[in-house]
Formats: structure tokens, sequence, C-alpha cells
């Protein structure tokens, strides 16, 4: 980030000035606004609407530069959206248990009956695949396969490709944060801190270990993901 702080910024002859520079500052404010509900221990979902809304953002990024990298990029974005679908089973399976969509009622659920870690484990292993198909050059990055150059990211330089790299992070931050509040519970922050470094290690080795899958490949496996987590959800609604 800060290395692109420093480098010289432009905005590309073939770019839409005001997108091209509203969605580094749109990016930026979501995950911002999702850090405080997080923090807050609001509602889940308004944290699932953005993650939502930031594959939009991510679309948004790829059309305002012109080009065709870009442009490809933003579509497989689109396209990753199937990376998506076990979050929410997984939330569903979560929400059997806690009665709550609330992140502060999922840690006191968790003060009484023990991390959920233990007691849903398909559900976090859902949860943090979707925390893999995230990370940069991991098995479902098709975002940021070889032939795209750097996907919807190839155009921004400078400042913005800065602001970019502030949006990644905070995002990265927030669902191993999400992460682990979700599953473990409301743990002091050193823990915390503990848990994502611990986080990070295990998915940069999968990352730098697994192959990145085709766009075809990604997404059946990620469905494949989703059927076995909506059996899991439909078995444990019958018997919870």
């Amino acid at each position: 980030m800060l290395k692109f702080s420093f480098k010289s910024t432009w905005i590309p002859a073939t770019a839409s000035d005001t997108l091209f520079v509203g969605v580094v500052l749109v990016a930026i404010g979501i995950w911002s606004a999702a850090l405080f509900v997080l923090l807050a221990g609001g509602s889940i979902l308004i944290i699932f609407g953005i993650y939502m809304l930031h594959k939009i953002v991510e679309h948004g990024f790829g059309l305002s530069s012109g080009s065709p990298y870009g442009k490809f990029g933003g579509v497989r974005s689109v396209i990753s959206a199937a990376s998506e679908i076990p979050l929410f089973v997984s939330v569903a399976v979560v929400t059997l248990y806690t009665q709550s969509l609330d992140i502060s009622s999922m840690i006191q659920y968790q003060e009484v009956h023990g991390p959920l870690l233990f007691i849903v484990p398909l559900a976090a292993v859902a949860m943090y695949i979707v925390i893999l198909s995230k990370m940069p050059f991991g098995p479902f990055s098709i975002v940021e396969s070889k032939e795209l150059v750097s996907g919807y990211k190839t155009e921004h330089f400078g400042v913005w490709r800065a602001g970019l790299e502030v949006c990644n992070g905070l995002k990265t931050y927030v669902l191993m944060f999400l992460f682990i509040t979700v599953f473990i519970g409301g743990i002091p922050l050193w823990w915390t801190l503990a848990g994502m470094v611990i986080l990070t290690l295990s998915l940069s080795f999968i990352c730098a270990l697994s192959p990145m899958l085709s766009p075809f490949d990604s997404v059946t496996v990620q469905m494949v993901i989703t059927g076995i987590m909506v059996v899991y959800a439909a078995v444990l609604g019958v018997f919870a």
C-alpha cells in the first residue's frame, strides 16, 4: 500500500473520471462501515449486505477504467458470487442455535454453550472457504488469474491503487474478525489478533500450494460445497 502511495497517479484516457475515483472511495467506505457494525455487535445481515455490495463495487472497478482486462476482471467478480452462497448457508446454520442474527447475541450464546466452532464445525469450514476465495492468488481467485494481468485492478495506479489495497486489507480484516467472533466468541484482543495470524498463515499456505482453478472449476467446487452445506443445514434443522 505504501509503495503505491508514492508512485505516479493518473487516470487512463479511456476511463470515466468520476467512476474511476468514486469506486475507490465507496469501497473503503463500505468496509469501514462493516467494521463498525462488527465492533458494535450489530446484525450480521448488514455485513453480508455490504459483502454483496462489494461485488457491485468490484464490477465498477472493472468498468471504470475502460480496459478489457479490467472489464473481464469485473465480469469474473460477478461469476465468483457463487462463493457467497455457502456463507449464507453457514449463517443459517449458526442462527439455528443462537436464534438471532445479532453478533452480540452470538457472543452471548457462546459464553454459555462454548465456541460454535466445535458445535457446527462444517459451518466454520464453509466460512473459512469463503475467506479463502477472497485471498489473492488462491485456488478460487479467478478475478486475478494471470491471463487478466491484475483483473479489475489493472489500470488503477498510484494513490488509487493504494486506496484499493486499503479496501482489500479492510475486507480481509473484517472477514477474519467476523469468523473468530462468530465461531469462537468474544475473546480478548490479543487472542483475536493471534487467531487472525493463524488464519492468515493457514490461508497463505493453501494459496501457495494450491493451483488456481479455472472459472468453471471454481464455480463447480463452490456449488458442491453449497450442496453439502444445504444438506447439513437441513439435517440440523430436523434434529436441532
